[in-house]
């Protein structure tokens, strides 16, 4: 085999674009780049030739030319040292399907890395040449975001960091408004004493969902009824749902944080006799299409993790780009006090059969037939 005939076999170079189009290398990089001054002839010329023959620009050129590589990280730090596999969450597995879609749109490619000790993810992430890095949930003094913003490297936050976390921008729910919605949906429905199963992390989704309910409830007049337990571990889940359910002040609706609350509350019900939703009504913050096929089907909230995972890259390549540099639409006046740029993003309730609780009918019964007797 001829040394130009196994050229054409593998990936085609820019030298190669350059000979089929009777060009310099150097005008087949300006016109793939959109730089230089070229007639627009020429410029649509090398990428119809360029196209033709397939190529696409190298890595480690892109790497030399721009000083960037094309990467960027995405991890969970919440759980500091516990070990925690994050794609097996619907929510962070939809959140990082979106995320990925985004990237590659955009030409980049994103490196996941689940969340190991603290310290150990700081390490790895300084040996991956990374642009820029999503980190989710990050913990109050999150020392990864510290240090990776030390380094130079853009970071967007999954969620709202709290005090002075150096993120670049950050994504989130309204979560004040969404736990007020379900437990007033809740109300409405005749629970009387709501209760809670939450986490023991410090990211601003425990945080914020936790301090509404306790505001709801203090606004309301009802004493807090609330069990916490490491989110990370689903095994605890089960233990913490017990837990609840055997108060002597036992909640007749609850809402749970994470999965899998739904299901470890209905099979916890089951065991101390209660029904769903006629003695229990339950709302659970879930992704996942399990819920719906549960007996009873169970209400869940939807904090649409794809929505969050396309705007997480989006804002961190623009960062990274030098691109919207200015507040966004709903960052308030953050260009004047230097604030990072912020999105609220929408959630949904999605409403099924396990809070809705079914409204007792009165039975009238037929008068009796006398009986022979009389």
């Amino acid at each position: 085999m001829s040394r130009s005939s196994g050229r054409r076999l593998g990936r085609a170079g820019i030298r190669d674009v350059a000979a089929a189009a009777g060009v310099s290398i150097t005008t087949v990089s300006d016109a793939l780049n959109g730089k230089g001054r070229l007639p627009d002839a020429t410029r649509r010329h090398v990428r119809e030739v360029a196209d033709r023959l397939g190529y696409r620009p190298s890595a480690a050129a892109r790497t030399l030319r721009t000083g960037k590589s094309g990467l960027i990280g995405l991890t969970v730090t919440t759980y500091g040292e516990e070990p925690f596999s994050f794609t097996e969450f619907a929510y962070f597995a939809d959140m990082v399907r979106a995320a990925t879609s985004t990237a590659l749109a955009r030409g980049y490619a994103l490196v996941i890395l689940p969340a190991p000790a603290r310290q150990r993810t700081v390490d790895v992430w300084s040996n991956v040449a990374l642009d820029g890095t999503v980190v989710i949930d990050p913990a109050d003094h999150d020392p990864v975001v510290t240090e990776l913003v030390q380094q130079g490297i853009p970071v967007v936050s999954d969620g709202r960091p709290a005090g002075s976390l150096p993120v670049t921008a950050w994504v989130d729910n309204d979560h004040e408004a969404a736990v007020t919605h379900l437990l007033d949906h809740l109300a409405e429905s005749g629970a009387r004493r709501i209760g809670l199963l939450t986490g023991t992390s410090t990211d601003s989704y425990t945080r914020l969902s936790t301090t509404a309910y306790l505001r709801w409830c203090e606004r309301v007049g009802q004493d807090p009824v609330y069990e916490a337990y490491p989110a990370h571990d689903p095994r605890q889940s089960a233990v913490a749902a017990d837990r609840l359910l055997a108060r002597p002040d036992r909640p007749d609706a609850v809402y749970g944080l994470f999965d899998p609350n739904g299901t470890d509350l209905l099979a916890a019900a089951r065991r101390y006799g209660l029904r769903v939703p006629e003695d229990l009504l339950l709302v659970c913050c879930s992704e996942s299409t399990v819920y719906a096929a549960t007996e009873p089907p169970i209400t869940t909230l939807s904090l649409k993790p794809g929505r969050i995972g396309t705007t997480v890259v989006q804002l961190l390549i623009d960062a990274i780009e030098g691109e919207g540099s200015g507040p966004s639409a709903e960052a308030g006046d953050s260009a004047a006090t230097g604030d990072p740029r912020q999105q609220i993003m929408p959630t949904d309730l999605i409403v099924r059969t396990s809070s809705q609780r079914r409204t007792r009918r009165t039975t009238v019964s037929a008068p009796r037939a006398p009986s022979g007797d009389d």
